[in-house]
């Protein structure tokens, strides 16, 4: 292995995928922006942010700059097959996103994450269990138990996250930026 001491600059793009009304915008608002705001406006198409982070690459001692460009894809059900193409091309990690309390927002990620698989292959994938902040408010639909059958299927992580109160929304984009290094970059530096 090869110690490097410059930061090695990488650019990801990264597509949020789900249901409609599970909190993709939002998720991206509290981690670009650090705000929240709960009004519901419907995503039309897909919007486009970005985010620098930095990482360290295990056992090497190198450091990763990552510009992180956040795909917001709409979330309406007819519009996966619509998109895939344009939309979907290049994603280098999935943040596929339900809502705690809507069982069908977390079976339906299967779809969705097959969806970018088709036109991108197989790449790292994180399931953010949006919502949790409604835990005392409201009938938490599934658990622990339907999430590690649903994230296995893809060698997936997970985490409860809250948009409204920032929960895991910060630990969610940066392993899903680990995951693509690890990915990506560790095995190149492996040769």
């Amino acid at each position: 292995m090869t110690i490097v001491s410059e930061l090695e600059k990488v650019k990801a793009k990264i597509c949020l995928v789900g249901e409609a009304a599970v909190g993709k915008t939002s998720l991206i608002r509290r981690y670009v922006l650090d705000d929240f705001d709960d009004k519901y406006i419907t995503t039309l198409g897909a919007k486009v942010s970005k985010k620098k982070m930095e990482f360290d690459v295990p056992n090497n001692g190198m450091r990763v700059g990552m510009d992180m460009t956040i795909w917001d894809i709409m979330g309406e059900k007819g519009f996966r097959d619509l998109v895939k193409e344009a939309f979907f091309v290049g994603t280098r990690g999935v943040l596929a996103v339900c809502d705690i309390t809507r069982y069908d927002t977390l079976k339906e990620l299967d779809d969705w994450v097959q969806s970018v698989f088709k036109v991108v292959g197989n790449i790292p994938v994180i399931f953010a269990v949006n919502k949790v902040d409604l835990k005392d408010e409201v009938l938490l639909m599934y658990g622990d138990t339907e999430l590690d059958q649903a994230s296995r299927a893809f060698d997936a992580h997970y985490l409860y996250t809250s948009a409204k109160t920032g929960e895991n929304v910060e630990e969610a984009f940066r392993l899903m930026g680990e995951r693509i290094v690890e990915s990506s970059i560790s095995p190149r530096l492996a040769k």
